[in-house]
């Protein structure tokens, strides 16, 4: 969006639950609660644990099956992609190994789910959503281990909405990065997926009542649908925004007839004329057509950043005046543009959605319909109690801390974790009923769309969806600080269809990994051995520096990829250990190159690998996106799906 955004880039509630047999309090355990993003609400441990087996099936119960379908399936395929076997979906009851799954949870939320890990796992919700989410705690810790601590645990979020806004309009975003983005909120159980379709730099929908305004980046119609299929099937609902009456470049582009000029003969490239009646046809083809290709509740007409100087356009003073009374003012013709649309909306049986910044006090003789949901994303106007007192619903889309600006500025994600909460609005604001904030989602606006790749904002948000997924869940934290919840992020991972560098054998993929140091929480030990192209660790300036990976048990290693980051080692030691303490060098070089260095021809053994470098390259630290370990075990395999 936003013109504050240039300028500083330059420059539910919670619900309390009886249920017996589990334990109220966020008190963890002497073992602690099994690790999961967001962290579960209440956790009982229990004695023994469930195993996942080469005989483990999706058992959904036959009373459900009509209801669970789709999640037995998509979860089976999950697991499919996380084990690289098929896993069976029956119907009956869950047998050792098993995982089952039902609904009937009595007392749960609608978005909260029961999970009982014992000989079997059995999750029981009151809804498909709740089941479904059930899974995605599974998938987390399955791609941990194999193994299961036994124990209770029920889960439901505090908030209704959570998730993902991705600036369409400026930058096109390929249906392939949206189709794992989909998968990755189901993942952390984000369920919002903000698509803002049309801004300075594209109109992004194909049109059949307006084909000329469409730009050649753009999605098929069914493309879209596809999208939508996929965001049911994972419970994301997609809601779209065609912004309006401002940021319209790229439909302008095609009618300049329709651009708003001012008295002095200026024509703005990105306002429309609210005075003519060709501007409320144009828009209501749009809506119309589109409306029927989203399912959600919910359609965004924008209405951000229009007119600041109404002074300078007397003609829509005048067609206030014409339409809204002797006594209107020109803000008036805004103001009725929005409740026009929102009736539109509603006529197409949906809720509508706008920015905050437009909505002032005593600048006209109209308010907008209460029923609007308002997304208050700067202290533009009227507070957010203001606007709750006004009859809206008031999402929280605060730019501090969840905005992230291609080139620009960028969430404190340690400030979100440890500070911030969903009902801490810009400025410090606060709803006397916080039920009337239905959530937050992670804003990425490309207002340089060229200053970031896709891969690099994947990256840039992988943390701050993970802070945001546990501030929206509401639970109990694993870890008080973000530098203890960076671990457990990467321990947890992604979805297990996310694209990864590291190929089959890698024994240090996933292992516990250290370092001498960290640049910032964002850059930690273990991204270098998640597998994962955009993440990264990212030392201190200053040499000595050192990555180091505990395999496990003794490893024979024969060889080590290094794929370096910009920031890379000049010269450098590969060393093996039984205890961590004595090492032993297997390679070392002055004549480091950065980029990918494939070492092979190594020889070697040890329970402990390191990196350890002792010049570097450039004048920042060492960064890895990943330490690769290739050779053969001594042990037995002590880590899931690995394969040597």
């Amino acid at each position: 969006m936003r013109l504050l955004r240039l300028l500083i880039a330059t420059a539910c509630a919670v619900f309390a639950l009886a249920l017996p047999g589990v334990g109220a309090g966020p008190a963890r355990a002497a073992a602690g609660p099994p690790q999961t993003v967001p962290a579960l609400r209440q956790w009982t441990p229990g004695t023994g644990a469930y195993t996942f087996t080469d005989a483990t099936r999706v058992v959904v119960d036959p009373a459900y099956t009509a209801q669970l379908a789709d999640e037995a399936a998509t979860f089976a395929q999950d697991l499919g992609e996380l084990t690289g076997r098929d896993v069976a979906v029956v119907t009956g009851s869950a047998a050792a190994g098993d995982i089952g799954i039902g609904l009937g949870g009595a007392g749960l939320p609608a978005e909260g789910y029961r999970m009982t890990v014992a000989g079997s796992l059995i999750i029981q919700a009151g809804t498909d959503t709740g089941a479904f989410y059930g899974t995605r705690s599974v998938l987390q810790l399955l791609h941990q281990s194999t193994t299961v601590p036994a124990g209770t645990a029920v889960d439901w979020p505090a908030k209704a909405e959570r998730g993902l806004m991705v600036d369409q309009g400026r930058k096109f975003f390929t249906v392939e990065w949206l189709r794992q983005h989909i998968k990755e909120l189901a993942y952390l159980k984000l369920n919002y997926f903000h698509f803002h379709l049309s801004d300075t730099y594209g109109f992004r929908l194909e049109s059949s009542t307006h084909p000329e305004i469409v730009s050649a980046d753009h999605y098929s119609k069914q493309d879209i649908a596809d999208l939508v299929e996929l965001g049911r099937k994972y419970h994301v609902t997609i809601v779209p925004e065609i912004d309006t009456p401002g940021h319209m470049n790229a439909v302008l582009a095609a009618h300049p007839e329709l651009r708003l000029k001012s008295s002095s003969g200026a024509v703005s490239p990105d306002f429309i004329d609210l005075s003519l009646p060709a501007s409320y046809t144009l828009i209501k083809d749009l809506v119309n057509e589109y409306l029927p290709l989203f399912p959600a509740p919910y359609w965004h007409i924008g209405a951000d950043e229009y007119v600041t100087d109404y002074g300078k356009y007397p003609q829509l003073l005048s067609y206030a005046r014409a339409h809204y009374g002797a006594s209107a003012t020109a803000k008036d013709t805004y103001y009725g543009f929005v409740n026009w649309a929102d009736d539109l909306v509603r006529a197409g049986g949906r809720t509508t959605r706008m920015w905050n910044d437009g909505i002032k006090s005593g600048d006209g003789t109209l308010r907008p319909h209460p029923g609007i949901v308002v997304e208050y994303w700067y202290t533009y106007g009227l507070t957010p109690q203001q606007l709750a007192d006004a009859g809206h619903v008031v999402a929280n889309e605060s730019w501090t801390p969840t905005y992230y600006v291609l080139g620009g500025a960028k969430p404190d994600t340690k400030w979100m974790y440890e500070t911030w909460t969903p009902d801490r609005f810009e400025g410090g604001n606060t709803l006397s009923d916080p039920a009337r904030n239905p959530g937050s989602v992670i804003h990425v606006w490309c207002d340089n769309p060229t200053a970031e790749t896709e891969e690099q904002i994947a990256a840039g948000v992988m943390y701050p969806l993970r802070a945001l997924a546990q501030q929206t869940w509401g639970s109990p934290k694993l870890a008080a600080t973000y530098a203890a919840f960076t671990p457990v992020v990467a321990a947890v991972g992604h979805n297990p269809a996310w694209p990864g560098l590291a190929q089959p054998g890698n024994l240090a993929l996933g292992r516990p990994t250290t370092a001498s140091s960290t640049e910032t929480a964002d850059f930690p030990a273990a991204a270098a051995t998640d597998g994962d192209p955009a993440t990264r660790w990212s030392s201190a300036y200053g040499d000595p520096q050192w990555l180091q990976v505990d395999l496990g048990s003794t490893r024979n290693v024969d060889r080590v990829v290094l794929r370096w980051e910009a920031a890379y080692g000049r010269s450098f030691r590969i060393q093996l250990s039984d205890d961590a303490v004595t090492w032993r060098t297997i390679r070392s070089t002055t004549t480091g190159t950065g980029g990918v260095q494939d070492l092979t021809g190594l020889s070697g053994s040890g329970r402990y690998i390191r990196v350890y470098g002792t010049r570097r390259g450039t004048s920042y630290g060492y960064s890895l996106y990943e330490f690769e370990v290739y050779g053969s075990q001594l042990g037995g395999p002590d880590r899931p799906w690995q394969i040597t």
